[in-house]
């Protein structure tokens, strides 16, 4: 069977599902119907037939679109509408029984296939591309990128020639401007300060880039907003343009909003121009330096976006050979290819209730904790398929899968991130911290950051600025009127994530990340 027929086919058994399941929005459906018909009968014979039709007619478009709004609510994580090449059939050992999510029988089913995944998981490592094959691969971008960077700076940065016209508009053309509205304020001022920023030698005009000096690269609703807010406050610290430029994992392959198809690729400079306004503050650092000292400027930036550490959900599009069942390349090798010293920061929670925080947030209409509950039974059906034929690594990786899970499981599976990018990257270049301590005492963690980006010390009101203020990003009241996941599911997530929280454990020597 060949992937169309693969996804259409997981897809069909979706829609008998929700058909054929005693749920609000099924039942709604044939209730209409049915009251309809009862009341045909009661009318005059002349008008039945004439009737009957009209009812048909509406009661069918009113089911096609309930069953549509049904599956784009179902489909909402979804980084593409089309369905990867690479090929995966979902299998379940519980594929010729329907699923009813009547809190009794079906419950004891999940928990079986919760005990199936867990004996098939495994921590095996991957294949790291030596560094010529990831050159090789993304040639554009080492050749726009030098392998050494300026010594003065602490910021990795390097000059490079413009042969533009400086009083054109540098920026007109950045992508990143004409889909982000809110931040022309801030290009407009770059357009001005433009030309007063180009170094002069000569003859020849340069203008400075930079790269980020540290990235914060998850997880999604893991609090890195909030330290966001918080680490940008610090004198020595400059963010790019937006929080979240997702150019390493979607941008530059023209993913431009999930579950949209793709547009033109954002180039590297598109991303290079978001550091625009920190490379100025290093340039005017650089200027007043040259006449005195050659004192180190410690300026720093860096960006946060949170789909950094997890998702690859493009390779199979443009790496995929035909035969791997794993990415062949990560986003961390091509990282680690132009910036081998960058830093990282990580901030985790408890992994079951980041899921529930996932599906809040980015939920749609008709969000409740027995959809939750819902989401959660189907996606673990389809992770026990895909473990049918695959590895543990091949499933979270796999793009067809993420699509089709309701609910983003993958996404907490924290240890299977984190053993491959420190396959590529050292322990000490990557911080890893929890929301649960961030949120208990903000001060301390905030220090950790400030020491491990080896940031100058802060006045005691400034540091109290940053560990004080309210937290961002937090649960919008709508949600929390919800309340918690129902203990079921909660059981069954706990179930799922402990070996994969044990082994983080055992990574980071901390029980801590046992989350019990």
């Amino acid at each position: 069977m060949d992937h169309k027929h693969s996804f259409l086919n997981a897809f069909d058994e979706k829609l008998e599902y929700c058909k054929n399941k005693p749920n609000n929005r099924s039942m709604s459906i044939w209730t209409f119907i049915e009251n309809n018909r009862a009341q045909h009968q009661a009318w005059t014979l002349w008008s039945v037939r004439k009737i009957k039709i009209l009812s048909f007619l509406f009661g069918l478009a009113v089911i096609v679109l309930i069953m549509a709004s049904y599956i784009l609510t179902r489909d909402q994580k979804g980084l593409f509408l089309t369905p990867s090449p690479y090929h995966l059939t979902v299998v379940s050992h519980l594929a010729q029984q329907p699923l009813n999510l009547s809190f009794t029988t079906d419950n004891t089913v999940v928990r079986e296939v919760v005990r199936r995944i867990v004996a098939k998981v495994d921590f095996s490592r991957r294949r790291v591309p030596d560094l010529g094959e990831v050159r090789e691969k993304e040639a554009n971008i080492f050749t726009a990128i030098p392998r050494i960077f300026l010594p003065n700076l602490k910021n990795p940065c390097w000059y490079e020639e413009f042969f533009g016209n400086i009083t054109a508009d540098t920026y007109g053309k950045n992508l990143y401007a004409l889909y982000s509205k809110r931040f022309q304020a801030i290009y407009d001022h770059l357009r001005r300060a433009f030309p007063a920023h180009l170094h002069q030698h000569a003859g020849r005009h340069f203008r400075l880039r930079c790269l980020p000096y540290f990235y914060i690269i998850g997880q999604p609703k893991c609090g890195t907003t909030d330290l966001y807010d918080r680490l940008r406050l610090h004198p020595e610290v400059h963010f790019s343009t937006m929080k979240e430029p997702h150019w390493w994992t979607r941008k530059r392959f023209g993913i431009i909003r999930s579950g949209n198809a793709f547009q033109n690729p954002y180039p590297l400079n598109d991303y290079l121009d978001l550091f625009d306004q920190a490379a100025n503050q290093i340039q005017d650092h650089l200027m007043s330096n040259s006449s005195k000292s050659h004192k180190k400027v410690n300026i720093i930036t860096g960006e946060a976006s949170a789909s950094t550490m997890w998702d690859n959900n493009a390779w199979v599009y443009f790496y995929d050979n035909g035969t791997e069942v794993e990415p062949p390349f990560l986003v961390q090798d091509l990282i680690h290819a132009v910036q081998p010293d960058a830093k990282f920061i990580v901030m985790l929670r408890d992994p079951v209730e980041r899921l529930y925080s996932d599906y809040l947030y980015f939920g749609m209409a008709n969000k409740s904790v027995e959809d939750f509950h819902e989401g959660v039974s189907e996606s673990l059906h389809l992770f026990e398929g895909c473990l049918a034929e695959r590895s543990i690594r091949s499933c979270i990786y796999n793009t067809t899968l993420n699509n089709l899970m309701p609910v983003r499981l993958q996404v907490g599976l924290y240890v299977m991130y984190l053993l491959d990018w420190l396959n590529v990257f050292s322990r000490e270049q990557i911080l890893i911290l929890r929301l649960e301590d961030h949120a208990a005492n903000r001060k301390i963690t905030m220090r950790r950051v400030f020491e491990f980006l080896q940031l100058g010390p802060l006045t005691m009101q400034k540091e109290a600025d940053i560990t004080k203020s309210p937290a961002s990003n937090t649960r919008r009241p709508a949600n929390r009127n919800l309340g918690p996941m129902l203990p079921i599911t909660k059981e069954i997530l706990q179930n799922f994530y402990r070996p994969f929280n044990q082994r983080l454990t055992q990574v980071l020597k901390d029980p801590a990340f046992l989350w019990t």
